[in-house]
Order: C-alpha cells, then sequence, then structure tokens
C-alpha cells in the first residue's frame, strides 16, 4: 500500500503500541513501547529461537523479536483482540501487512496455552499481563508448559519495599480505575511464583528505583486521577527472566 493509504489506515484505529511502520509512520500508541523495550534486556540477536508474545496487542513485540532474527514468532491474544478493552485485532493485521512480515498468529487465552495447542517456545513473552489475570499462578503454570528456554515477564509490582513475597489485590478500580486490573504482587512474590511455576532460576533485570523517581510518579498518577499518592508510590513496574 502507499504512503497515504497506510497513513488513513493508521488513523482510523485505536493504538496501543508505537510501531514504526516505515515511510515515515508511527502508529499513535497511547504506551511508550520504545522504552518499555529498552528495559527488558532482551537477546540482541534471537536467531534460530522460537518466540511466543502472549497477549501481544498490536504486535510491537512480537516485530521486534522477528527483526531480531528469531525463526519463528507467533502473537497471541484474546482479550484485547476480541474488542473485550478499547482494542481490536485490527492494529496487530494491519501492522503485519505494512511490515510484510511473516509473524504468525493464535487466538487464545493464555488460560487455554498448553504443547497441543500451540507447541513449545524458545523464548515466551509475557509483557503487561500478569496484573490482569484472576489466576496469576495458575497462568504461570500454563506458561511453563509451552516454554522451552526462557520467560520474559515484565509488570506491575505494588508493595515495593516488603521483603517478604506479598501482592495487593485490586477487587474494584484500585490501579488505574481499571477493573481488569487485579493483583499487584512485589517482586519477592513475581519470584516466587515463577519459581512454584516449575522455573529453577529467576533473574530480576530492573532495578527498584528510587523513592524520589516513584514519588514524582506518585504525584503525576494523582493529578491525573488514577491511584491515591500512597497507592501509587507503593507501585511500579518490574522486569523478570525466568529460565526453565
Amino acid at each position: 500500500m502507499d504512503r497515504s493509504d497506510l497513513q488513513s489506515r493508521v488513523a482510523e484505529l485505536r493504538w496501543y503500541h508505537s510501531i514504526d511502520l516505515g515511510h515515515g509512520i508511527v502508529t499513535p500508541g497511547v504506551d511508550d513501547t520504545p522504552v518499555r523495550l529498552a528495559r527488558l534486556d532482551l537477546p540482541a540477536s534471537l536467531a534460530g529461537k522460537s518466540v511466543l508474545d502472549i497477549g501481544a496487542w498490536d504486535g510491537f513485540f512480537s516485530f521486534e523479536a522477528e527483526r531480531r532474527g528469531a525463526s519463528r514468532v507467533v502473537a497471541s491474544d484474546y482479550y484485547s483482540w476480541h474488542g473485550g478493552g478499547w482494542g481490536t485485532k485490527k492494529g496487530f493485521e494491519l501492522a503485519r501487512q505494512a511490515l510484510n512480515s511473516r509473524v504468525e498468529d493464535a487466538d487464545i487465552d493464555v488460560m487455554d496455552l498448553s504443547p497441543d495447542r500451540v507447541g513449545m517456545f524458545d523464548i515466551v513473552l509475557f509483557l503487561g499481563v500478569l496484573y490482569h489475570l484472576r489466576h496469576p499462578l495458575l497462568a504461570l503454570e500454563r506458561i511453563f508448559a509451552v516454554t522451552r528456554e526462557r520467560l520474559v515477564v515484565e509488570t506491575v509490582v505494588d508493595m515495593v519495599g516488603v521483603r517478604r513475597p506479598a501482592a495487593a489485590f485490586y477487587p474494584g478500580r484500585e490501579l488505574n480505575a481499571d477493573p481488569t486490573n487485579w493483583w499487584g504482587p512485589n517482586v519477592p512474590a513475581v519470584e516466587a511464583l515463577l519459581r512454584a511455576a516449575g522455573f529453577t532460576r529467576v533473574r530480576t533485570v530492573t532495578p527498584q528505583r528510587s523513592a524520589l523517581y516513584r514519588s514524582a510518579r506518585a504525584i503525576h498518577h494523582r493529578l491525573h486521577g488514577r491511584n491515591s499518592l500512597a497507592a501509587a508510590f507503593r507501585q511500579d513496574r518490574a522486569v523478570l527472566h525466568a529460565f526453565r
């Protein structure tokens, strides 16, 4: 498709990811996706690796895995692609077409993952999904079953500074006024969940950010009507790598 056609089609959709489609066109995602990518500590080369991206949404990380040389990439989602939130699969499909990508898609919920349904993958990406799940340990057990080497988790964490494994529960709209957010485990809890699911080694790749940073973040959240100061100060985001 030509540039003007691509630009008009991009403008028709609501985007979560910011994806560079070429021709000077970047999707207007609400998420600063390149910043999230920089925190993941992904291998620079994924040559010869198979990758499963769970909760792929618009597909930024699926396409990035392909760009890094992965031999096979499968983008999987269900909730976002079926319009349960404010997104659909149309963004992913348009980006795949624009990028001339070979990324496959699997329309499947995380709870339905199994080797029989999707196979096994060297690298599994589980980014921005854990805190949306009512049953996080069960989900991680499903993911363990399809992970051959490494799982990369990016998630909201809560109760920062508490040393024992603990989690905040959000029965309503306590986190970002979003009723699909259920749990905010702290980093020790995420590490423990991953080990309980079967992973033998877990590495947290993001350091705990300073009180000054979290204070500024809390003020930003409060000004935008998302969280109370106290709640936002206890929260952060973390990245962990778990190895089978």
